[in-house]
């Protein structure tokens, strides 16, 4: 399979992977819209001429974004609440042309469930957005060239999923191997989608935006962040020559969710720009989409779990 390639490297930012692209009249959908890259998706959809909705917890949050660009709006919703998820989907009328589930959190430091017993990171990351595109499905199929973008990680690589005891009922809980599933359940997700509505026009990617300061890495404790290089002995945060500005990570997400260059480029997984090579995961893989990622036999088994608990 040949891969997808775009011009664009690791340091173009959301604007520039939009420059001259007209988006006028289309409507998108980005959860967790209020901060770190979801602020940047926006503001880059938005000065293209899309109509945005911010779909997060707290709308006023977002108030700066609405007062910047008048086509955007925002709208409460809670991932880890599938009556939250039912809610905006009933309320929501008319075509969705992209759907960008970029809402997450990241290694919660103790074991958490929503009210249907999923583990918090795979409730909100997962299984919210599972809900959410489930319930604007026919909204998607009524747009023109609708696209799904999730936005995944390359924790993907460090697990797969576990459907033995997916929720930690019976292994130790451990925040990074929670993050790492929910992460490549996010890729499954993509692959799900394709699976089942590509033929009814709606593309799904997935993509990791790479290492960027912002408050998901509210949970990660200094020796952690020293760890990755991210921190000094102080507390002080240092930016590392591999971290990205929040417009940089946010580029591969609305290449996804509105480049032409992607026109007809269905369950793919993409960094820096580029479609990524299939590789084994593992502790020592840095780049690339882990096998168990994008195993179509996972994508099915994971999408009837799903169902499941969305009811």
């Amino acid at each position: 399979m040949t891969l997808t390639t775009t011009p664009f490297g690791m340091r173009a930012t959301a604007a520039e992977v939009l420059d001259g692209v007209d988006l006028s009249g289309r409507r998108m959908i980005v959860t967790g819209g209020s901060s770190g890259l979801g602020v940047e998706t926006v503001r880059a959809l938005a000065g293209a001429g899309a109509q945005v909705t911010v779909a997060t917890r707290n709308p006023a949050d977002a108030e700066p974004l609405v007062k910047e660009f008048p086509g955007t709006r925002a709208v409460a919703l809670d991932l880890a609440d599938l009556a939250s998820v039912r809610a905006f989907c009933d309320a929501w009328s008319g075509p969705v042309d992209g759907l960008v589930a970029n809402a997450g959190v990241m290694m919660l430091p103790t074991r958490e469930v929503n009210a249907q017993g999923w583990e918090m990171q795979l409730a909100i990351n997962y299984l919210g957005h599972f809900a959410l595109a489930v319930g604007l499905r026919t909204a998607l199929q009524a747009a023109e060239k609708p696209r799904v973008a999730v936005v995944s990680s390359g924790a993907q690589l460090r697990a797969g999923f576990d459907f033995d005891d997916p929720q930690f009922e019976r292994r130790p809980y451990d925040p990074f191997v929670a993050y790492a599933q929910s992460k490549t359940a996010d890729v499954l997700l993509a692959v799900g989608i394709s699976r089942r509505w590509a033929e009814h026009g709606i593309a799904a990617n997935a993509c990791a935006p790479g290492w960027i300061h912002t408050n998901l890495t509210r949970h990660l404790d200094e020796a952690t962040m020293r760890a990755f290089g991210a921190m000094d002995a102080d507390g002080n945060l240092l930016t590392p020559d591999y971290y990205k500005t929040p417009a940089q990570g946010a580029a591969t997400t609305v290449l996804l969710a509105a480049s032409p260059l992607l026109d007809g480029v269905t369950g793919r997984y993409f960094e820096d720009n580029q479609e990524s090579e299939v590789v084994d995961g593992g502790p020592d893989v840095m780049a690339g989409v882990a096998k168990w990622s994008v195993d179509p036999a996972a994508a099915d088994r994971l999408w009837d779990l799903a169902l499941t608990a969305v009811g």
